[in-house]
């Protein structure tokens, strides 16, 4: 049993070094298992689904405007990278942009470049920066492969999980299940919901000086954020959620905004204040 826990710890550990990687915007290391040569085939195939069973938008005035701004965040990703050479991380990116009919208030962008905004997130962002805001951190997502760290983190998870079974395996049954979910509740509120804050503030950071050097004024951001708080509704303790709270997120960007219209002049992008 020792040896198995050795094996297991040392398999944990190789892994952990070599799924090191950085998400090169921010220079933040992250723990990524799962290449994109394995993900983005997955990810075309579910987005393809997505939109055989989606409705997408009949406003065209509103399709041709989600359609515009993305492909000006596109450009903007396109720049900012090839000017930092690298180029290379962007191989296996197949963007497009569809405004779905949906009620809800979201938007995503899947592994390997694919967006998709929903018409009833257009009651909340109505100004084509507030737009920009939004896809521009969902981009992000993407480019920081987001998705795959989660995934990788909940393999982590998994790993953990049978290091606890088998480090508790001679306790008695009661005490060995209050072990696993003691370890259940501390993964969970210790690596994963952190991890979760940590990406959507990541995203919002890029996302911010994305739309800044698509030309999108990065002192909107916030107000994204602004008008979510004035819809109601009681958010959990930011300790309990895969979100930074709202308020959280409008100082952010707010503090961020004066580096983000810094980094646009590098692109010829200026802003009035």
């Amino acid at each position: 049993m020792k040896n198995i826990k050795k094996i297991m710890l040392g398999l944990v550990f190789l892994g952990f070094i070599i799924s090191c990687s950085t998400v090169k915007m921010t220079g933040r290391k992250q723990f990524n298992m799962v290449p994109n040569s394995q993900i983005f085939p997955a990810s075309f195939a579910q987005y393809n689904n997505f939109i055989q069973e989606h409705k997408l938008s009949s406003d065209k005035t509103q399709s041709e405007r989600i359609q515009r701004i993305g492909r000006r965040l596109i450009k903007a990703v396109n720049q900012y990278y090839k000017r930092k050479g690298w180029e290379s991380d962007l191989k296996g990116y197949q963007w497009e942009v569809n405004l779905v009919e949906d009620p809800q208030m979201n938007a995503f962008c899947m592994p390997g470049g694919k967006i998709v905004y929903y018409t009833g997130l257009l009651k909340v962002t109505t100004t084509d920066a507030e737009i920009a805001a939004v896809m521009g951190h969902e981009i992000s997502h993407a480019l920081a492969n987001h998705g795959a760290e989660r995934m990788s983190i909940a393999y982590g998870q998994q790993i953990g999980a049978v290091l606890t079974l088998l480090a508790t395996s001679k306790a008695k049954p009661e005490d060995q299940q209050k072990w696993m979910q003691l370890y259940g509740i501390g993964s969970t509120l210790g690596v994963a919901l952190p991890f979760s804050r940590k990406h959507e503030a990541e995203a919002d950071k890029m996302g911010q000086i994305l739309m800044a050097v698509a030309g999108y004024n990065p002192d909107e951001a916030a107000n994204v954020w602004v008008k979510m708080s004035k819809l109601g509704g009681q958010q959990p303790p930011e300790i309990m959620s895969t979100h930074p709270s709202n308020q959280r997120r409008m100082n952010n960007l707010r503090q961020w905004a004066p580096e983000a219209k810094k980094i646009a002049k590098e692109f010829g992008v200026y802003f009035n204040n």
